[in-house]
């Protein structure tokens, strides 16, 4: 009898399992982060919170999206997500339909994560995903808000006469039958006290995308299903960190261990580390992210007597936030003359006024090297 080549067609499919042991002290560090970040996140109020929120599921769109290849218009997705927070009095036509039904899509999964996942609900959010289907007529034929076809679904590379098969899903019989069986198992799930919340939201991403239910979106929907698990076990719609940009930054170690346990046996366990390991970082990201945000608004309050010029508090706001734009190693004379668009001779002044005032520190290094960086030494600041 020939061998199982494909996860799906073990015998005991789809009846997961793993090696606890292997997972607990991970598993551990994610909860304890998780609610790091839930305790921190209650402090970050009003305005500061909402433009975090924005922040986070932008780029969760964004990113899941680059996933698959596709660059989104990242102006036209922020627009479609401002005006249904209530953030912004935006123009709506810089939004397109592509960037409304991504929007749609991402707070429907997050802010009614209560909902049930049926197959309506499923076939509502695929067609969220191609809204102009019709209207692109050099776009491949895309079944949409419909299951694929009966032609095999595979997941391949290489040249086309002698393409590698990385994957191939279940046959199109019977695919009702499973993808009703998964969205039984996601709902019943929800209160198996058994089951962590987090491994639950790492083997509905596997089950899922293992699936591959859809011509095409299979990826992007399985993380908007992860984004709807996490979301329900946090018991909360708001969102302050953004998995799929964990993911796309290990983009190549994704889809390799996809591949691995896709063709292995139902035991998950390797799926689950990368899973929570992935997590992990997205959850600490978020944790510094948001510790920023806090370290800026504390800074303001503090300083917030002090005159400062207009050029001054734009390089202080770019320190602040910090990032690849925010001059980790601190700011010299001739950059802070560049960002502030001013003489060296002001820049000199500037700098030296913000070291008088004690917002400003000078780091180790003389002469032209000379850098200057937030001087976090007031404990009513740091």
């Amino acid at each position: 009898m020939e061998q199982p080549r494909w996860i799906w067609q073990q015998p005991d499919w789809p009846h997961l399992h793993w090696q606890a042991e292997r997972l607990s002290s991970l598993l551990r560090e994610c909860v304890q982060a998780q609610g790091h970040l839930l305790g921190m996140s209650s402090s970050v109020g009003g305005e500061l919170s909402a433009q975090n929120e924005l922040d986070s599921l932008l780029q969760n769109i964004v990113t899941s999206s680059a996933i698959e290849g596709e660059q989104l218009n990242v102006d036209s997705v922020r627009s479609s997500l401002a005006r249904r927070l209530g953030l912004e009095d935006v123009d709506a036509g810089r939004a397109s339909k592509r960037s409304e039904g991504l929007a749609d899509l991402m707070l429907d999964a997050t802010q009614h994560f209560a909902a049930p996942l049926d197959f309506a609900r499923l076939l509502h959010w695929h067609q969220w995903l191609f809204p102009t289907q019709e209207e692109d007529f050099n776009a491949r034929h895309i079944r949409v808000g419909e299951l694929r076809g009966d032609e095999p679904m595979q997941v391949v590379s290489g040249r086309v006469d002698r393409p590698t098969v990385h994957f191939e899903a279940p046959p199109r019989e019977g695919l009702e039958q499973q993808l009703g069986d998964f969205l039984d198992w996601f709902e019943t799930s929800r209160t198996n006290t058994q089951l962590d919340p987090l491994l639950r939201a790492g083997i509905a991403h596997f089950w899922f995308v293992t699936l591959h239910p859809f011509d095409d979106g299979n990826g992007r929907l399985t993380r908007a299903i992860t984004d709807l698990a996490l979301a329900q076990g946090e018991n909360q719609a708001i969102r302050f960190y953004a998995m799929s940009a964990s993911i796309l930054d290990d983009r190549a170690g994704y889809y390799r261990v996809l591949e691995n346990c896709q063709q292995a046996t139902p035991d998950i366990t390797d799926w689950l580390l990368w899973f929570l390991q992935t997590l992990l970082r997205s959850l600490q990201q978020a944790m510094t992210r948001i510790e920023r945000v806090l370290s800026k608004a504390r800074f303001w309050q503090h300083y917030r007597s002090q005159g400062f010029t207009a050029e001054q508090v734009n390089v202080l706001n770019r320190l602040l936030d910090g990032g690849e734009n925010g001059f980790e190693a601190g700011i010299r004379a001739a950059q802070y003359q560049a960002v502030a668009k001013v003489s060296k001779a002001t820049a000199t002044r500037h700098l030296v006024e913000l070291l008088e005032k004690g917002c400003l520190m000078r780091l180790p290094g003389g002469g032209r090297s000379t850098r200057y960086q937030i001087n976090h030494s007031d404990n009513s600041i740091a």
